[in-house]
């Protein structure tokens, strides 16, 4: 097995159990703004903490958590997060920081310091890398430029607490591949590309991920869903857009609606569809 692939092909992004979990802590750069627990998904029945080990015992050993999801960011929490995750054998793929916006002339320079201190959160976590956002703005020169400048500093922070920063395709500053290309290309390899499925619009999508999975070192494989279940043929697409590319990293499964009652049968779903799409594509291959 590749040794990226150590842990396994799949992880689970704490979105994915947002109903599960219940509460939320929207920590922000916007000192109007509160991170005082809330329950905008109502109280929920289970525990961060206890997460890793119900995904050990599902076969899953990768773990993406929101920050919005922490209701601490003490050291003594992070480290008791971080030994449950280490006694279920879970990597600690990302930790995903929810808001900020280094491309906004009026905030950018606040925004982005409260960004990077989030390294040493994700240090405390025992995380492998840190997703932020490249930016909410126009998607012109100047606010990419911008946005460019101040994800470089962020890595270069991050790097010091040895955590590696991505980015996403997301958002208004990253709507298609030529932007988030020109971006990618002017940070020189010092910010990775986490692809997500989900965040642009079909049918275009299939050929903008097609050109940006190649860059991604991880992906979000979000699903869409219908009446009648998972959106398959959409599904499918945007796999085999991450096949042409050339993408072999993990897949981070994005569970988002409110077909299933048990969040986890809709995790499952999309994990045995994303194996079996690999095993039909094995198989034509022989």
């Amino acid at each position: 097995m590749d040794r990226q692939l150590k842990s396994g092909r799949f992880a689970v992004s704490t979105w994915s159990l947002h109903r599960l979990l219940g509460p939320v802590y929207r920590y922000s750069p916007d000192p109007d703004k509160s991170a005082a627990r809330s329950e905008p998904y109502g109280p929920g029945n289970g525990n961060l903490l206890d997460i890793p080990g119900q995904l050990a015992s599902r076969g899953i050993n990768r773990l993406e958590i929101c920050s919005f999801h922490l209701e601490s960011r003490s050291r003594a929490y992070c480290e008791e997060l971080r030994d449950a995750l280490a006694g279920s054998g879970v990597l600690l793929q990302t930790l995903l920081v929810e808001d900020g916006d280094p491309s906004d002339v009026q905030t950018a320079e606040r925004d982005s310091r409260w960004i990077a201190d989030w390294a040493e959160t994700a240090a405390h976590l025992g995380a492998e890398r840190m997703r932020v956002i490249a930016g909410k703005q126009a998607p012109n020169e100047e606010n990419l430029g911008r946005s460019a400048r101040h994800l470089r500093q962020i890595a270069d922070h991050a790097e010091a607490f040895g955590i590696r920063v991505v980015t996403e395709n997301w958002f208004d500053l990253l709507p298609a591949p030529q932007q988030t290309n020109w971006l990618l290309d002017r940070l020189e390899g010092k910010v990775g590309l986490n692809g997500d499925l989900g965040n642009w619009s079909a049918p275009a999508k299939y050929d903008g991920l097609a050109d940006i999975m190649r860059r991604a070192e991880i992906c979000h494989a979000k699903a869409n869903y219908d009446g009648q279940g998972i959106d398959a043929a959409d599904y499918r697409k945007s796999l085999e857009a991450c096949r042409t590319a050339g993408y072999e990293g993990p897949y981070t499964l994005i569970y988002d609606s409110p077909f299933f009652a048990d969040e986890w049968d809709g995790i499952l779903l999309q994990k045995e569809f994303i194996e079996q799409f690999h095993q039909e594509k094995q198989l034509s291959n022989v």
